[in-house]
């Protein structure tokens, strides 16, 4: 359990990791609905990168709580158009997640998604398929989804 508590602390030092230089840049919080449902946060690090972050709720682990936060790269886009309006990104990452319940596990998160934001409104939507790997307290594959929105504090 000891290494459960460290690789929370780990998490949260992470999610809490962008400095006073980053403090401008637009922060969206929010909720997700699917593998786990919760509350969801993101970061914009620049343009292209984003850290993002979850406290929810899930139901393949018997009921238990689960934290991730992940970094991503926005690199692509479903439909290029010189109107952002138009454009719908593709964002990859790579993160981590702590579950906590019943039986307690640590795994690595490889999350592809895509997010609409729109130009005239402070509102993210976005879909997710992650991948997991969890590595303690045994390897085990598992694989989260979920659907959510965004709103911005400070955009």
């Amino acid at each position: 359990m000891k290494t459960i508590g460290k690789a929370f602390l780990l998490l949260f030092a992470l999610m809490l990791s962008v400095n006073s230089a980053h403090a401008q840049k637009e922060l969206g919080v929010g909720i997700m609905l699917g593998e786990p449902s919760g509350i969801s946060v993101k970061q914009w690090l620049s343009k292209s990168t984003a850290i993002d972050g979850g406290l929810a709720w899930s139901f393949s682990k018997d009921t238990a709580i689960q934290i991730h936060a992940d970094y991503l790269r926005h690199r692509v886009y479903l439909f290029e158009s010189d109107d952002f309006d138009s454009r719908i990104p593709v964002y990859y990452g790579l993160g981590a997640r702590v579950v906590l319940g019943d039986d307690p596990t640590i795994g690595f998160r490889f999350p592809v998604g895509v997010g609409k934001t729109f130009s005239q409104y402070p509102i993210e939507l976005f879909l997710e398929i992650v991948p997991i790997l969890d590595i303690a307290p045994s390897s085990d594959f598992d694989i989260n989804a979920a659907i959510g929105v965004r709103y911005y504090l400070n955009r």
